[in-house]
């Protein structure tokens, strides 16, 4: 099989590598599609944690082509269509003991850290964190349900109550994605974000205001509307999905009293607080990782078909890799998901496996 590994700052290798046999609770999968995220260019500019070389790719969607003997007859079966949650946990440390894995202390993450991700024909993935593809999920925007379930965590921290205001900063897909989620909560949703085009997604999406933030933000005009949409008490939930200092800021700035604070968006920058604003408005600041929902967010995508399929704003095929990462860091273009589509993969030669996967046949 063929993959794609980024061996230095904007360097990527094509190699060739053995396909990977079955294992007891490991069944190999042919990938799909694959999307991209800021992450996954900050890894390619060697600018984050991860260590290189490594094979990226945590957003994917796949179809089993081999099960280990002990697996074959259980809940899986050799031409199923399915996504892998991209993060393992490592069962001791205290947040995965308080069961709260998607904070762990220890996690390894395909693509990210430690473990090598989906820009490859073939993986050996876990079954115990794979999940079929709803039968009414097209393959190629079933990647999507990762980046969903980030967003639905957060919006879970946050506690969102049908009948509440809330103020999501960024309107990147992971603050589009948290409007969806929010909106089917019953929420009433402003959106905060430099960009008025992507504004203008929101809108469509469902936001009740869309807010352009410039210099000086916020305004006399914005706190005008902020007001008149909450009754002058301020938003009572506020999802910041920017990772910039000054937004997180001005969340707090903006919450209400006893409101909700859920940052979302990672950046190494510092933060400077006053140190009245937590305690005089007793606000609760909420940090948000991974997700815990993968379940519901695999059914919210499916739901939300044509609300998200826009959000993939470029296709590129395996061998367009440089192209595809070029773009994903181009500040001058409109750019949401990128997609990596893979070729057919050469088949698995196991005449078994083969026989199985016609007997089903799997989705196009």
């Amino acid at each position: 099989m063929r993959l794609a590994r980024t061996v230095a700052a904007e360097t990527i290798r094509y190699e060739e590598a053995p396909i990977p046999a079955p294992e007891p609770g490991r069944g190999v999968v042919r990938v799909r599609s694959v999307t991209l995220c800021g992450t996954d260019a900050h890894i390619w500019e060697d600018d984050y944690a991860t260590e290189l070389p490594i094979v990226q790719g945590h957003e994917f969607s796949a179809t089993i082509t081999r099960l280990h003997p002990r697996d074959e007859g259980g809940p899986f079966a050799v031409g199923d269509d399915v996504v892998v949650s991209p993060f393992a946990a490592c069962g001791r440390c205290y947040a995965c003991t308080i069961r709260r894995p998607n904070a762990c202390a220890h996690m390894s993450v395909y693509g990210c850290y430690d473990d090598d991700g989906a820009l490859a024909e073939f993986m050996l993935v876990p079954l115990a964190r794979t999940r079929r593809i709803p039968e009414s999920l097209p393959v190629d925007l079933a990647p999507l349900w990762e980046p969903v379930s980030i967003s639905l965590q957060a919006v879970r921290r946050g506690r969102a109550q049908r009948g509440e205001r809330v103020l999501v900063s960024g309107a990147g897909p992971i603050g589009l994605f948290a409007l969806l989620a929010l909106r089917e909560a019953g929420c009433s949703v402003t959106v905060l974000d430099t960009d008025t085009e992507r504004l203008g997604i929101a809108a469509g999406l469902g936001a009740a205001h869309t807010l352009a933030v410039e210099r000086g933000f916020p305004d006399v005009a914005h706190r005008a509307v902020l007001d008149a949409w909450t009754d002058g008490q301020g938003p009572s939930l506020v999802i910041d999905a920017t990772g910039a200092p000054a937004s997180l800021a001005t969340a707090v700035d903006l919450v209400a009293p006893a409101g909700r604070v859920v940052a979302v968006g990672i950046s190494d920058r510092e933060l400077t607080l006053s140190m009245r604003s937590l305690p005089i408005k007793e606000i609760d600041l909420l940090g948000s990782r991974n997700s815990l929902h993968l379940d519901d967010a695999l059914a919210l995508l499916d739901r939300n078909q044509d609300a998200c399929r826009p959000l993939i704003t470029h296709r590129f095929g395996f061998d367009e890799l440089d192209g595809a990462f070029r773009l994903l860091r181009d500040r001058t273009q409109r750019v949401g998901k990128i997609a990596v589509d893979l070729p057919a993969a050469a088949p698995d030669r196991s005449a078994r496996d083969a026989t199985a996967l016609c007997a089903r046949g799997g989705r196009s």
